[in-house]
């Protein structure tokens, strides 16, 4: 986790000098930013029903009450800290348009998500171990305490992945143009991550042992 600062130039930024090499005036440190980002995407992601917060089927929920929520437990944020997270995020897990506030990816509870582009990659990719990979190959990949499977658009962002869990990572190598033309629906969450309710194995064509 990383410090928050700004660039009078090119807006928030993470770490201590901006891409420009500018060292902005610090917004937030990492402790808040990791405080604040775990209540942001618990609520966003897991439990919003928690804090009285309406969702809708998209995953959408109004910015400005979850501002509410979020500074009567931090008395420390507002509004403008929480965009300062959201713009600075680099992974872009979060959206805000209209005055709404969603997470991209990573939901527990169930949301359609039918405001998503549909994936435009031929081939997609999921990193695991040598363990799960020879179960995957057998039943598929079906999501584990999340509503949909988390697929990579890169190889190099699957392994990423993979090694959170394994030293060895088994990156499976997934027919996406067949599998959507099928009927499976996959979808973009941004540059990196396209999600699916499933993949039956059929579609999983190849094994990468890196």
């Amino acid at each position: 986790m990383e410090d928050i600062r700004i660039c009078p130039t090119h807006g928030f930024y993470r770490g201590e000098s901006c891409k420009c090499g500018y060292k902005g005036e610090l917004i937030l440190d990492k402790e808040r930013v990791e405080k604040l980002g775990r209540l942001v995407s618990g609520i966003l992601r897991h439990f919003p029903d928690k804090f009285r917060l309406e969702m809708d089927e998209d995953g959408w929920v109004d910015f400005d009450a979850l501002a509410r929520v979020v500074s009567r437990k931090y008395r420390w944020a507002n509004q403008w800290l929480i965009k300062a997270m959201i713009y600075s995020d680099e992974k872009k897990r979060y959206e805000l348009k209209d005055n709404r506030i969603r997470a991209r990816y990573g939901h527990s509870v169930r949301v359609k998500l039918s405001d998503y582009p549909p994936a435009e990659e031929d081939v997609l990719y999921y990193g695991t171990g040598e363990e799960e990979a020879h179960r995957l190959l057998e039943i598929g990949i079906k999501p584990v305490n999340q509503a949909y499977v988390h697929l990579s658009t890169t190889i190099e962002k699957s392994e990423e992945v993979a090694r959170l869990r394994t030293d060895d990572p088994i990156i499976l190598e997934i027919d996406a143009k067949a599998a959507m033309e099928n009927g499976i629906r996959i979808i973009k969450a941004n540059d990196y991550i396209a999600l699916a309710e499933e993949i039956p194995p059929k579609y999983i064509k190849r094994v990468i042992r890196l």
